[in-house]
């Protein structure tokens, strides 16, 4: 068992004095292939804003220039994967990737030409878009893999309890339990409930 984090010990603070407590903390469920998963959903993000908002520091190195509003749309395009990759559902946000990396890819070999100046420039991006497509790929498969319900890994149980400090200790603890003032006069539930005759 991992040691409590700092949250559960807050949350041990504010609870009440009969409320149970967090003694300690089991196995994050979050593995690498979802830690991955956030730091490609912020780079998504950073990327796609800069594309959308600053589409000429893609298109000048690249020797692009006019391509403009391509550049924009994938920005939106890369704003959608990163969200969906920070998301519940990134199983979608990392495929959405790997569509979009194939889709850069292409674009990028269009501008590969020999009378493109910057066509070095070209080569380093695709080398860095090859690079990126390979761990976005591997991303997610893995996280397809995790969060199948038919082939995820099946967590046990068996040693929690829903008694701190065990069933024994548990037993007989409301024996000194007095009923509240304004409950003793209440009228027996028989009195109140309706009663149904038989036809």
């Amino acid at each position: 068992m991992k040691t409590m984090t700092s949250i559960a010990r807050l949350t041990n603070i504010t609870r009440s004095e009969g409320d149970p407590k967090v003694i300690r903390s089991g196995p994050s469920s979050r593995g690498i292939p979802d830690s991955l998963a956030k730091g490609l959903g912020w780079f998504s993000l950073g990327l796609g804003l800069t594309e959308l908002l600053a589409p000429q520091r893609i298109t000048r190195p690249l020797g692009m220039e006019g391509k403009e509003a391509l550049v924009r749309a994938y920005g939106v395009r890369e704003i959608g994967s990163g969200i969906l990759s920070l998301s519940v559902d990134k199983k979608l946000g990392l495929w959405s990737r790997v569509a979009g990396d194939g889709l850069d890819i292409a674009t990028a070999l269009t501008v590969l030409r020999p009378d493109n100046p910057k066509r070095d420039n070209v080569v380093v991006a695709l080398a860095l878009l090859l690079g990126i497509t390979a761990i976005d790929l591997i991303d997610a498969q893995a996280t397809t893999v995790l969060h199948d319900r038919r082939s995820g890994r099946r967590r046990s149980y068996r040693d929690r309890s829903g008694f701190p400090r065990g069933v024994a200790a548990s037993r007989g603890a409301a024996r000194d339990f007095k009923t509240p003032p304004d409950l003793r006069h209440a009228p027996p539930l028989a009195a109140v409930s309706p009663r149904t005759s038989a036809a």
